[in-house]
């Protein structure tokens, strides 16, 4: 299972918040909303997450098992 915990950890770290991806990076609510529920994002939003955020994959995301 894919958990985005490491997301909103990275989010806190660099003091950013949902609303600045949202409102100044222009990522859809959708793809918040995805994410905060753990449904799927695809490859690329996640490519611009990293850019944005300046990090790795790892932390936006980890693998879980069940």
């Amino acid at each position: 299972m894919i958990s985005y915990q490491p997301f909103y950890e990275t989010l806190a770290k660099k003091g950013l918040t949902e609303y600045y991806l949202i409102y100044k990076q222009g990522f859809s609510a959708n793809t918040i909303h995805r994410i905060k529920h753990g449904k799927a994002i695809s490859t690329k939003t996640l490519d611009e997450i990293c850019f944005v955020l300046d990090c790795r994959v790892e932390e936006v995301l980890k693998y879980e098992k069940k």
